[in-house]
């Protein structure tokens, strides 16, 4: 079974937030397990456990050529005893980028296919395919969401962090945001800020909630608008505050999920959304390994 490592809370002193009688704090789950970063530490922790105890030996998994959730379960089965496999999007490349190194180094089978037949990752029919390809395999879905991931996230949070005001989150699949509305207290507030453009996430992430009977007794508020262009996506304005956020800080953010998250924190601050005496809990989701190939690709020097 994976043992997570101690994991700190960081307190966050800055003029802005003295100035608007805010305290805000970083729940640092980049540092939960040194390979099994973040909130992929939680989503994979109940779904080995099943995979064990339905006698599976291979997980098999899919993701982009940069994914957080690739890297981590590429990691968790080798420790755990798994053969894994890696269906991943996109044409095969033929320089593997840090990520998918990693991955293949951890013994994960990489298997490529086209985005057109990555659409089908949900049909029955292309499951069989694979299970005909590779034999049996325990599923977990891409990005790792799914009622076991829930179960995980779930436990986040503790009965300690009911000081808070607001817990926040970045969105991409909606686990971690659906495990801490299950656990958030009713005089709490959860914030989301999606990392994919759009406002279908709204509906994405009540149904996500329906399905697994999730009733929050707090309030949760999703925010669309800090996405900056979509799901991969960023700009200067964004690499310009990582740099500053880790200069005052020494945390380092991800320019795909925590960049944006605290980026919108901090424009929340400013127009006053937060009342003075709130209190913030922001969680880091991890996703640091993927900045390497980041700054390969982009050709920009954010910290790790």
């Amino acid at each position: 079974m994976l043992l997570p490592n101690p994991i700190s809370t960081q307190e966050i002193q800055l003029p802005l937030l003295e100035e608007k009688g805010i305290s805000l704090a970083v729940r640092r789950l980049d540092q939960v397990h040194d390979l099994v970063s973040g909130n992929k530490f939680y989503k994979l922790k109940y779904n080995m456990e099943e995979a064990k105890k339905k006698g599976f030996s291979t997980l098999l998994t899919f993701g982009g050529a940069f994914s957080n959730h690739i890297h981590a379960t590429a990691a968790a089965a080798r420790l755990e005893g798994f053969k894994s496999i890696g269906i991943i999007r996109g044409e095969e490349i033929i320089s593997l980028n840090p990520t998918l190194s990693f991955a293949k180094s951890e013994g994960m089978q990489l298997e490529f296919i086209s985005r057109e037949d990555y659409r089908k990752k949900s049909c029955d029919s292309f499951v069989e395919k694979l299970k005909e390809k590779f034999g049996d395999f325990y599923l977990i879905p891409e990005g790792g969401t799914n009622a076991l991931a829930i179960a995980g996230t779930k436990e986040i949070l503790s009965e300690v962090d009911s000081y808070y005001s607001h817990i926040t989150c970045s969105i991409g699949t909606g686990g971690t945001f659906a495990g801490l509305a299950e656990s958030i207290h009713s005089d709490q507030n959860l914030l989301g800020f999606s990392s994919l453009k759009g406002d279908f996430i709204h509906s994405e992430i009540n149904n996500l909630l329906l399905e697994n009977q999730i009733y929050p007794k707090g309030k949760y508020s999703i925010f669309d608008n800090y996405h900056f262009g979509g799901y991969g996506k960023s700009d200067s304005k964004l690499f310009d505050f990582m740099q500053w956020f880790y200069a005052q800080t020494q945390i380092p953010l991800d320019p795909i999920y925590t960049g944006k998250m605290m980026f919108g924190i901090f424009d929340l601050v400013r127009k006053d959304f937060f009342q003075k005496g709130s209190s913030i809990l922001a969680i880091h989701s991890g996703g640091l390994q993927g900045i390497a190939g980041f700054n390969q690709r982009m050709g920009t020097k954010l910290p790790v």
